[in-house]
């Protein structure tokens, strides 16, 4: 069983004295880990899902508060920065209404419910005007003809004296063994901030192989005794043949036999699922982008390279780059459906230590 040790926390110093963090939709803590590994003091995470708790709070030596954004108030987000000098606010607002799934004609009201997160992240700021404020989210919330709300969110930073960064990064480019393309904003009222300039190459990223050859073998359906956390979801007996049938390293369902082919992928319209889904992963790139379903085999291209099975829970939390000891919950609280949500609902942790390095060049430069 992983070690549950909590993570050294080496805290910084700064010329203007304490530095406090509060993350919003803080989830099970990946950004806010990432953040705690560089020395910051992250005073608590806000989220609307309390089974995030459990490792929150764990692994982070930090309050976790179980409220809807909507509930949460500048009053107590001035009472969980007292004391502090330098006051960051961080968070990555849920990003189903931004992302090509979830993207659909809306009317003006429905849209303003779907994207109240942003607005009220925005509000927020308005009122506390914390000195620095860092927000992750997908790329696509970038296009301001198609979400005008992020070009506000944009505007209102600059009207409220913030110097504003944003980039789109690929994760695996800051060590995380996975593609993932996120949209980084860092903005700051001390002065000029950008994001630490890439870490890896196309060459040196960590690959599938990198990460997780090392790793037991697991059957599908099973649990391996030493590691609760890697376990595979169970497959059906048409699965089971799907997956033996696909090539292994990469092979996708182009390979099977018209039988085992779905029948709603045998339409024209359908044609394009068959090198998204029920593919496996290559051991010589990166993981492709770990979604909430990413133990499900016909959701993705989430295929071990060479076991008949999707990869494991364990499998996905590394490809998250979330470190060994990191702990999910009590071994009897595992469950596939809900931590693979977990997993894939977090922020890289390695792309949270890049922000932290990003935060701690920028206040040795303006605090």
């Amino acid at each position: 069983m992983p070690s549950r040790k909590k993570p050294r926390r080496k805290r910084d110093s700064f010329k203007n004295g304490k530095v406090k963090i509060v993350d919003l939709f803080c989830g099970i803590g990946g950004l806010t880990h990432g953040l705690v590994l560089e020395g910051f003091e992250v005073v608590a995470g806000v989220d609307n899902d309390k089974s995030c708790k459990y490792a929150f709070e764990k692994n982070n030596g930090a309050r976790f508060i179980s409220k809807d954004i909507k509930r949460f108030t500048a009053k107590e987000l001035k009472n969980l920065f007292r004391g502090a000098s330098v006051r960051i606010l961080v968070g990555c607002a849920p990003c189903q209404p931004y992302s090509s799934l979830g993207r659909r004609r809306l009317s003006k009201k429905r849209a303003r419910e779907r994207w109240y997160p942003l607005y009220r992240f925005m509000k927020l700021i308005k009122s506390v005007k914390p000195e620095i404020v860092s927000m992750e989210n997908v790329p696509d919330l970038s296009n301001t003809q198609k979400y005008a709300v992020f070009g506000k969110f944009v505007e209102t930073l600059k009207e409220l004296e913030y110097a504003v960064a944003v980039r789109t990064v690929d994760a695996s480019r800051y060590g995380v063994p996975q593609k993932r393309q996120r949209l980084v904003l860092l903005a700051s009222r001390l002065g000029n901030i950008s994001l630490i300039a890439e870490t890896h190459t196309e060459k040196s990223r960590k690959t599938v192989r990198d990460a997780i050859k090392a790793l037991p073998h697991l059957k599908e359906g099973s649990v391996d005794p030493t590691d609760p956390l890697h376990r595979a979801s169970a497959l059906s007996d048409t699965n089971k043949k799907r997956i033996a049938a696909t090539p292994k390293n990469g092979g996708s369902a182009k390979s099977w036999a018209t039988d085992l082919i779905p029948k709603c992928y045998r339409k024209k319209s359908g044609k394009s699922y068959m090198v998204t889904v029920y593919r496996r992963m290559r051991w010589s790139d990166p993981a492709p982008t770990m979604t909430t379903h990413c133990t499900t085999l016909e959701t993705g291209r989430f295929g071990h390279p060479r076991q008949n099975r999707a990869v494991s829970l364990r499998e996905a939390a590394i490809f998250q780059s979330f470190p060994k000891n990191y702990v999910f919950g009590e071994e009897n609280e595992i469950g596939i459906t809900r931590t693979a949500k977990h997993i894939g609902n977090a922020v890289p942790v390695l792309l949270g230590r890049a922000i932290g390095r990003s935060l701690k060049r920028h206040l040795r430069e303006h605090a």
